[in-house]
């Protein structure tokens, strides 16, 4: 076992470099109607009465108000795409992970890497550690925020779920408790993987 700082990092015999299963992500193209996202969330906005029909700024139009409610819309819009990439980050991660443990199983040098009961042992989490060593190119995703969205939502969740207090809690820390129950599933010392032994490619669906 190497020891790096306070990380500890699993031995893996030989030195050639192991070529892991492609991780797919689904990060564009998931909307298609653009304009009814934008209509749905102009009707969250006035169910939930986020701008009051009748504005307390008597000098504000009707026009005004308008322009507040389509400014209120987008921005939810622009939350709520944030939220579906994350997702879709989270759900191709989960399915990588599935794939990576089946190669670990399928050769003997690896298999045992992944048994608890045997120390140093790395964790599921350790292949979102390894993506994060790794320098993957995400485009701003957060992987353990995406990790944690897609535990929380077995599907993505519709916009009609944004309500305040939904955005609120969602902004909250939800899919970081989410994602670290999940990493704490695995017993302790979990090790990391050595990345300089892996090769990630990422591939856009």
């Amino acid at each position: 076992m190497q020891w790096t700082g306070d990380r500890r990092f699993v031995e893996i015999p030989g030195t050639d470099t192991l070529q892991l299963p492609p991780l797919l992500v689904k990060d564009n193209g998931f909307v298609r109607r653009l304009d009814k996202v934008v209509d749905l969330a102009s009707k969250v906005i006035d169910k939930e009465d986020w701008v009051p029909t009748q504005p307390l700024d008597a000098l504000a139009s009707d026009s005004e108000v308008e322009r507040r409610k389509m400014d209120l819309a987008l921005n939810i819009v622009d939350q709520y795409l944030g939220l579906m990439r994350h997702w879709h980050w989270g759900d191709g991660i989960l399915e990588w992970i599935r794939q990576c443990e089946i190669t670990f199983e399928s050769k003997l040098w690896l298999r045992g890497l992944l048994r608890p009961d045997v120390w140093p042992h790395a964790g599921r989490s350790s292949f979102v550690t390894l993506l994060e060593d790794k320098h993957v190119r995400t485009d701003g995703i957060e992987l353990e925020k995406a990790v944690g969205l897609r535990l929380t939502f077995r599907q993505p969740p519709p916009i009609s779920y944004f309500s305040d207090q939904f955005l609120f809690y969602l902004n909250g820390s939800i899919a970081n408790t989410a994602y670290q129950t999940w990493a704490n599933m695995s017993p302790d010392p979990t090790s990391s993987l050595p990345p300089e032994r892996f090769q990630v490619d990422v591939v856009p669906m």
